[in-house]
């Protein structure tokens, strides 16, 4: 419960109830909030594909062909320093979404390579979901794995 923007009060609702049929606050989960809060009690690695992926998810490992890298912009990061982000479009036979690429790892893939990701998280920025690297995520090419797309 709040009022005005500050929490007042905050209560336990049984996932049952939350599931009924003729539940009023039944699309509790279409909020990014509670999708990331579910996707993060699943910690474990998650490996696969892109069309199984939703946001809050971490640790994804994935291999995906590079469709398109759109024109790299120069850009202030939150603390300050100017960075150089591009947006890669990487699909699998499951789905396409985009990669946020920052300054080294522009340079290491071109469109057409097949891309091993390791260590990513899903999130949404401006409503589409993305992958992000992060400092600890990795992305290497792989020269002889095709990915069928």
């Amino acid at each position: 419960m709040t009022r005005e923007s500050a929490v007042v009060g905050q209560f336990r609702v049984p996932e049952s109830f939350l599931s009924e049929e003729f539940n009023p606050i039944r699309t509790y989960m279409d909020c990014d909030r509670i999708r990331r809060y579910t996707a993060k009690k699943a910690y474990a690695v998650q490996s696969g594909f892109i069309g199984g992926l939703s946001v809050g998810m971490n640790h994804i490992t994935l291999s995906a062909k590079v469709l398109e890298i759109q024109k790299p912009a120069s850009v202030f990061t939150r603390f300050g320093e100017s960075a150089v982000v591009a947006n890669a479009l990487i699909g699998d036979k499951t789905g396409t979404i985009k990669l946020c690429l920052w300054d080294a790892q522009i340079r290491v893939v071109s469109k057409g390579d097949t891309v091993h990701i390791k260590n990513a998280r899903a999130f949404a920025f401006k409503g589409e979901k993305q992958l992000r690297l992060g400092r600890n995520g990795t992305i290497s090419v792989e020269q002889e794995k095709a990915i069928a797309t």
